[in-house]
């Protein structure tokens, strides 16, 4: 799978650790920052991340930040983007597989390497339910969207 990754400061360690193990996986992966320890602003990150996403160029978006909630709302403001926090292997998996997740958010100071990797994977495994009532939900934040 195409995976745009991208992080703050606050993500920025476990964000390295979460690039090797997703290319470890055989996933193409493309880092947009931040590329260094220094303090930068998450919602640059995540506009980068977003707008891998809706170009086509990703097919999915990992942002690492401290808690996760940044990254979250500053990708949702870009339109064609759902991002969801996920912090539990049952969020991960039913985000994408009820809501169409695109984006998912995960803090660095809330979980640790191991379950991020047991969060990303369980992410990247689910797929959009072929069920009517998650299809109708989906176009109708899609018509949202669109109303911005």
């Amino acid at each position: 799978m195409r995976i745009v990754v991208g992080s703050d400061h606050a993500g920025f360690a476990l964000k390295g650790e979460l690039l090797a193990w997703l290319r470890e996986q055989g996933h193409q992966v493309e880092d947009v920052g931040s590329y260094d320890p220094a303090p930068v602003d998450f919602p640059d990150i995540a506009r980068k991340v977003a707008a891998a996403i809706v170009s086509g160029k990703a097919e999915r978006g990992l942002m690492v930040c401290g808690t996760g909630v940044g990254a979250a709302i500053s990708a949702n403001k870009m339109k064609g983007i759902r991002a969801a926090v996920c912090h539990d292997v049952h969020s991960a998996h039913q985000s994408v597989e009820h809501d169409d997740v695109n984006v998912m958010c995960i803090g660095a100071q809330i979980v640790g390497p191991w379950l991020a990797r047991d969060l990303v994977a369980a992410w990247l495994a689910a797929r959009f339910s072929t069920s009517e009532d998650y299809r109708r939900r989906v176009a109708k934040l899609a018509a949202m969207d669109a109303e911005r």
